[in-house]
């Protein structure tokens, strides 16, 4: 993201090219090229936004290209998403702005050095806000409680920490209902007095991996072990008479 966003000043009008567009938000030129025609084909009106005109390639062909308005812009990326594409977003209509604003104090043509350093003024101011987004942003996702897939994921780790507490799948304490009962009700009471929760849901996001580990160590308690113990050992018995 650290890239400046070259506007350009067009006989006094403020306009991004489609090229650099494309290439910003991932696009393919030609899909932009499309976008922008199939618009101007369903409202003649916008035809003043997006100024026909053309590149030289590095063959020594000239190809076409559109100038794009800051209503051209805002038109064409209505449709993209995505926070990459939002991010985008941002940094052109923070240059816009301060583009624009440079020409309201100085009417005047900016030169090519007051341009590139008017830019590089844009980017400094963006990518410190947008990073003030991303840690609030982040902040807000590891503070939340855990989405339903990551608390599907813990479940799993506890079902196979319960079976493996019980001897496998196979064990006669597993058979027993009310001994598995107990296992899984002590694993999960457990994660709750370690989160403060009243519930293993409302652990936070960033907690998940902590959450997993707890369960992996967890030991059952002597009562519970010796519960388990004796009911396997009677089922070796059994099958040694």
């Amino acid at each position: 993201m650290s890239k400046i966003i070259n506007i350009l000043n067009q006989d006094g009008q403020l306009v991004v090219t489609s090229r650099q567009i494309a290439e910003d938000f991932d696009k393919r030129h030609s899909d932009v090229l499309e976008k922008i025609e199939e618009l101007i084909k369903t409202e003649n009106s916008v035809m003043t936004m997006f100024i026909e005109s053309s590149y030289k390639a590095g063959t020594g062909k000239d190809y076409k290209e559109y100038l794009i308005t800051r209503d051209g812009f805002s038109l064409l990326v209505m449709g993209f998403t995505g926070k990459k594409a939002l991010q985008w977003k941002l940094k052109y209509i923070e240059a816009f702005n301060k583009m624009e604003q440079a020409l309201r104090e100085k009417p005047r043509l900016l030169t090519a050095k007051e341009e590139l350093k008017l830019h590089y003024e844009v980017l400094e101011e963006h990518e410190e806000k947008l990073t003030k987004i991303d840690n609030k942003i982040d902040n807000l996702e590891n503070n939340m409680p855990l989405f339903n897939v990551e608390c599907k994921e813990l479940q799993a780790v506890v079902r196979k920490k319960g079976i493996e507490t019980l001897g496998g799948k196979g064990s006669q304490a597993y058979k027993d209902n009310s001994i598995r009962g107990k296992v899984y009700a002590d694993i999960q009471h457990q994660l709750k007095r370690e989160f403060g929760v009243t519930r293993y849901e409302a652990i936070k996001r960033s907690q998940l991996e902590l959450a997993k580990e707890i369960v992996r160590n967890y030991k059952a308690p002597i009562v519970l072990a010796d519960a388990i113990t004796t009911l396997n050992n009677q089922m070796d018995i059994e099958e040694v008479i």
